[in-house]
């Protein structure tokens, strides 16, 4: 029961995680049906930037407190990310707009591997520590066992979620998503300007990004520039689980594939006799994706359009 409720707490935090880049993927997707494939590597220039501004802050002020460094690194890296996510929009998505889907997929996955790549210049390709810059003493729940990190990120998610669903559903800014979601000529008609409503949604979608890429890299205690493929992927996984285009869904696949890896890499020793350990968690999210795919096509909590933003 112990070891249950662990992997739950772990499911839960990584789920948090998950939830947060799935939404930038299900926004995107909702607005101009594109699949985001470099959004996992905006993810990766948050951590990155988050890195590089907490090394130099601790440097140039080393009696600064671990809290006001590390809000000071995730605005940076919001703001990074934001201005990175809406030059890529601009030069590379928006003059394929009106072109065969298949242009823009490939563009993703070309500007996925350039960011890669332009990662690996600037940073190098060494693992870097992640600094800890909050308190290591751990809190219990019975048995089971949590940290400051993994509370701050719960409780950071619980509010930038909230934050988000505010903006969709309760501003002038939301209802203009909302609008150009289900049909960009009609809203450009009634006032709407669709080219601005579509480089919000990608600011928008590189500031949970980038707040997902430093709680990544602050629970896991490392950096590097392939960072962000594989939590992307399944960002990518938890957006169609839960029904990509929808931001409930988005949440809630984020949440239950992130439990199914954790409670999976908890039991699937025991369950197989020691011939897989932990270390092949990855094969949840893709069986997932397979069965999701196969049985119900639309995700969990299908596609509605009039809430797609």
């Amino acid at each position: 029961m112990d070891i249950l409720l662990q992997q739950v707490i772990n499911g839960l935090v990584l789920g948090s995680m998950y939830a947060l880049v799935a939404l930038g993927y299900t926004m995107v997707y909702g607005i101009i049906n594109l699949i985001n494939f470099a959004h996992g590597e905006v993810l990766m220039v948050g951590a990155l930037t988050a890195w590089s501004v907490i090394i130099g802050m601790q440097q140039a002020f080393p009696a600064l407190p671990g809290w006001t460094i590390l809000i000071l690194a995730v605005v940076v890296a919001c703001v990074v990310c934001a201005t990175l996510n809406f030059t890529i929009e601009k030069l590379a998505y928006r003059p394929l707009r009106n072109s065969p889907r298949l242009a823009p997929l490939i563009t993703a996955i070309g500007m996925s591997i350039l960011l890669q790549a332009l990662a690996m210049i600037i940073w190098k390709p060494n693992y870097k520590p992640f600094p800890s810059l909050l308190p290591v003493e751990p809190y219990f729940i019975g048995e089971a066992v949590i940290t400051t990190t993994q509370i701050l990120i719960l409780a950071t998610t619980a509010v930038t979620l909230t934050v988000l669903l505010w903006v969709v559903n309760r501003t002038s800014l939301g209802r203009a998503m909302r609008a150009t979601a289900e049909n960009p000529r009609v809203a450009a008609l009634m006032g709407v300007k669709p080219d601005t409503v579509i480089s919000a949604t990608f600011i928008i979608g590189a500031v949970l990004a980038a707040i997902a890429g430093v709680m990544w890299a602050a629970n896991y205690g490392t950096v590097q520039h392939t960072m962000g493929f594989l939590p992307g992927l399944k960002a990518f996984t938890a957006a169609v689980f839960g029904g990509i285009g929808n931001l409930g869904g988005a949440v809630v696949g984020g949440m239950l594939l992130g439990l199914i890896e954790a409670i999976g890499s908890g039991y699937i020793g025991p369950l197989t006799g020691g011939i897989l350990g932990s270390h092949y968690t990855d094969i949840f999210a893709f069986v997932v994706l397979i069965i999701i795919l196969t049985l119900r096509p639309s995700g969990l909590m299908g596609e509605r359009v009039a809430d797609r933003a």
